[in-house]
């Protein structure tokens, strides 16, 4: 079968279309999806370069978020039948140690996939399945941090760091759904322009751009009393804008956190923490309610997931080397 192979840890040379890679078969608690849709994240990138403490055993199979339809049941699956369409939870829980798709099992960049039953999530019937492949990493770390985690509510201001990438555009699209004031970061005009149109109340350019002066522009100046600054900030760069962003909260604002792109060890000032009565609140990760209410939203058109390309799947080192250079605006997905 076809599928897209990284070869071992490395640049995008690693990456190999293939047109003979055995195709998979049931185990008596699997089934075997015919991948419709795969969509590509960073975590894809940080797989082919190497994570700390994580072992890879090559070749693998990249590729965690996926959609498709049952074309095989092991013996031991009841419930399911083929033609069924179905979302894969990445998350591999069988076993004496989780993992995931695409990373310590194969995954989704290939025409089938097999997976154990207990990932399945049954897409709605007027689910696009592009739409559903674009959810778990981006939109389920979104709703379990924003949501689920973070706690916003109706009327809070929430300044979102990197809007316009999978996770950003995610959280831009559930925090107005939420009734939340949204002020949005991204780079270019281009992409200003769009996170607008998502719904953002306002967009900053943060390389041209100071984004505390503008928050404070925006919302006045946190003071110690109360008042000014934004309740939240969604900050998954970390870096250079980690103590930035605690200086935007107003008091007893909360700074949410998934992640950090740009550096995990950033310089910080605990004063801020302290004298303004901050909450910094981590989320890992989605879990399966997380994706079945994200599913029931696009089914019930409150939620359309911003997937901005679609490509083949012999162009999965393209795909890598545009979200590298930052070129699309939410999600990039490979059709098998």
């Amino acid at each position: 079968m076809n599928a897209s192979v990284l070869l071992a840890h490395g640049d995008r040379q690693q990456i190999r279309f293939v047109t003979d890679h055995p195709a998979p078969t049931p185990q008596p608690d699997q089934v075997v999806v015919r991948v419709a849709a795969c969509a590509v994240n960073f975590h894809d990138i940080f797989t082919r370069r190497g994570m700390p403490g994580i072992t890879i055993s090559f070749p693998l199979v990249t590729g965690s978020d996926i959609a498709g339809e049952l074309v095989a049941l092991g013996e031991a699956v009841h419930g399911w039948n083929v033609g069924d369409r179905v979302l894969i939870d990445p998350i591999c829980l069988d076993g004496a140690r989780p993992g995931m798709l695409g990373e310590t099992a194969p995954g989704g960049r290939a025409e089938r996939v097999a997976v154990s039953a207990s990932q399945l999530i049954p897409i709605p019937h007027n689910v696009q399945l592009t739409d559903a492949a674009s959810l778990p990493l981006a939109y389920g770390t979104a709703h379990r941090m924003l949501i689920t985690r973070g706690r916003v509510t109706r009327g809070e201001t929430i300044l979102v760091l990197g809007a316009s990438g999978g996770v950003g555009t995610a959280c831009v699209l559930l925090a107005t759904l939420a009734g939340c004031r949204v002020i949005a970061c991204a780079s270019s005009a281009s992409k200003l322009e769009r996170l607008r149109a998502l719904g953002a109340d306002h967009v900053l350019n943060y390389q041209e751009r100071d984004f505390r002066r503008e928050v404070y522009r925006i919302c006045g100046k946190p003071r110690v009393v109360g008042g000014g600054g934004v309740d939240v900030v969604v900050n998954f760069t970390g870096g250079d804008t980690w103590a930035t962003s605690l200086k935007c909260l107003t008091k007893g604002g909360r700074l949410l956190t998934c992640g950090a792109t740009a550096g995990y060890d950033p310089p910080t000032d605990i004063r801020y923490i302290w004298t303004f009565e901050q909450q910094i609140i981590g989320s890992d990760g989605w879990t399966r309610d997380d994706l079945a209410t994200l599913l029931h939203l696009i089914s019930t058109n409150d939620l359309s997931p911003v997937v901005d390309q679609t490509l083949p799947l012999a162009d999965a080192a393209e795909a890598e080397r545009r979200l590298e250079d930052r070129e699309v605006f939410g999600k990039i997905v490979l059709i098998p």
